[in-house]
């Protein structure tokens, strides 16, 4: 199943409506606001909270964006329906990534639309946070697996961004495995190599049990 790059202004249908965790794979900041603006421009029109996390060093460029989108940068966020944080303030607090810190602070992050008197809140994460040398961000697998637990309590749409310039395979493929939707190449669709939860953790525990025994050998 899938649906070209227009159906992202509405994101509805059955493909999104049961799996509401996406990952989208850009070549570029351009690509990536090219494909999502339909997104974004949509959540504002219906009212909904909006909540992105962006490299610090790209912050002013992404505010721009929204602006050439149309959004009241200002207003949107005086009033709170917009926050644009950077990772320090999201899964870095503390220029570290804490995987049960973050993941409470996630599922606050989807509840505070509806308790503000917003539809939904649509999120959206730039992931290269993961590629810098701090501790904890070898959990990225890890916590892209147990959001899923997650977000279908909610009716929130949770897309996390992925630049195909920096990521390397192996973690393109875990990325894939852990989202059932994706899109690629401007195109949002099932994604076939999805793996459930369960499946995904246990082989974690293995992946790490490995790591351990090979360590301890030396």
């Amino acid at each position: 199943m899938q649906a070209t790059a227009q159906s992202l202004q509405h994101l509805d249908g059955t493909l999104v409506d049961q799996n509401r965790h996406i990952c989208a794979f850009f070549n570029s900041v351009d690509e990536q606001h090219r494909v999502l603006r339909p997104f974004v421009q949509d959540g504002f029109d219906r009212g909904d909270k909006a909540y992105h996390y962006v490299d610090p060093e790209l912050r002013d460029e992404h505010l721009r964006w929204l602006a050439e989108a149309g959004i009241d940068v200002q207003e949107a966020m005086a009033t709170g329906q917009l926050e644009v944080c950077p990772w320090q303030e999201g899964p870095l607090h503390g220029d570290l990534f804490d995987l049960d810190t973050w993941l409470a602070s996630f599922e606050q992050v989807l509840q505070s639309g509806p308790a503000a008197g917003y539809g939904e809140t649509r999120f959206l994460g730039h992931m290269e946070w993961a590629l810098l040398d701090l501790p904890g961000v070898d959990d990225l697998v890890e916590y892209e697996t147990r959001i899923n637990y997650v977000i279908p309590k909610y009716e929130d749409v949770v897309i996390c961004t992925y630049d195909l310039t920096k990521f390397g395979a192996s973690v393109v493929m875990d990325a894939l495995r852990t989202h059932p939707v994706v899109i690629i190449g401007g195109l949002l669709q099932e994604n076939p190599f999805f793996v459930s939860p369960d499946q995904l953790l246990f082989e974690i525990r293995e992946r790490r049990s490995v790591r351990k025994s090979a360590s301890t050998a030396r």
